[in-house]
């Protein structure tokens, strides 16, 4: 099986850095992904539910489906605190000086490929998990240390699903296949982009709705983040998804998280139906 090197900034079609600081381009790039993106009939979905928004009410209100659903602009103190202690994970740029970003690395090593000891935080080894070269500190820089600490939190939650997708394990897979670390950054990314939660209040029903869920566990995030990697997966065998189609295929993975999240009896992460496809 060969696998494929793709870059970080290339499947999310971003414009050349500038000479600011690297978390902005978490804050002010584009992943590629437009709302529009996701009612792309290419993905076998429909798209979120229609929104019918009232502007007179000091709550936006909008229809799922069935039922209306409210949820105010003001956010509770909870809220509040949650969504700066993510925003500000969010905004951590990787530092390989750092010694707890160093321990951070050696922890995804070991929760990895337990009982195998690594050579060093440059070592061709990393290759093997699919980073792009011999030192994936090189590799973060669109999602940042949350994205290390997403693939740390995938590897010790749902190991069996972690091993598995790692691995490459059952389906048809193709003879290139995506890099599995890389991806997960990419998937960071499109969440961070998806959710944009940059602003002090959400800016969108997908990120108002994730709020919620937000404030009844605080590591919403990081199971959103296991459920999209698993969500990737499926939608990459089900495409026979070769790495050319990578880019599509995160799309599309977006399109279904939206769906999900917009669902009326989706209250908690847990509740996604793609979360059965952890284990």
């Amino acid at each position: 099986m060969r696998v494929v090197r793709i870059s970080c900034v290339g499947t999310r079609h971003l414009s050349p850095p500038s000479s600011a600081a690297a978390h902005s381009d978490v804050s002010a790039s584009s992943a590629g992904l437009s709302n529009a993106d996701t009612e792309d009939a290419s993905c076998g979905g429909t798209g979120t539910p229609s929104l019918r928004i009232k502007k007179r009410l000091t709550c936006v209100c909008f229809h799922r489906k069935r039922a209306y659903e409210r949820i105010c602009s003001n956010l509770t103190p909870l809220q509040e605190e949650r969504l700066k202690r993510l925003t500000k994970r969010m905004n951590n740029c990787f530092d390989a000086s750092r010694p707890d970003h160093q321990d951070a690395l050696k922890a995804l090593w070991s929760a990895t490929y337990p009982g195998e000891k690594l050579e060093g935080l440059i070592s061709d080894q990393w290759k093997n998990m699919g980073w792009q070269g011999k030192d994936p500190s090189t590799d973060f820089r669109g999602g940042g240390f949350i994205s290390l600490e997403n693939l740390l939190f995938f590897a010790k939650t749902f190991p069996t699903t972690f091993q598995r997708l790692l691995k490459k394990q059952g389906g048809k897979r193709a003879a290139w296949e995506y890099p599995f670390a890389v991806a997960g950054v990419n998937i960071t990314f499109m969440i961070m982009q998806m959710l944009d939660l940059e602003a002090s209040k959400p800016r969108t029903f997908v990120g108002s709705v994730f709020l919620q869920m937000l404030s009844e566990n605080e590591w919403a995030f990081d199971l959103l983040y296991c459920v999209a990697f698993a969500v990737m997966d499926k939608q990459w065998l089900d495409r026979n998804a070769t790495y050319m189609e990578f880019n599509d295929v995160v799309r599309c993975t977006r399109a279904q998280l939206e769906k999900e999240l917009m669902m009326d009896d989706v209250f908690r992460i847990e509740d996604m139906p793609s979360f059965t496809l952890l284990s």
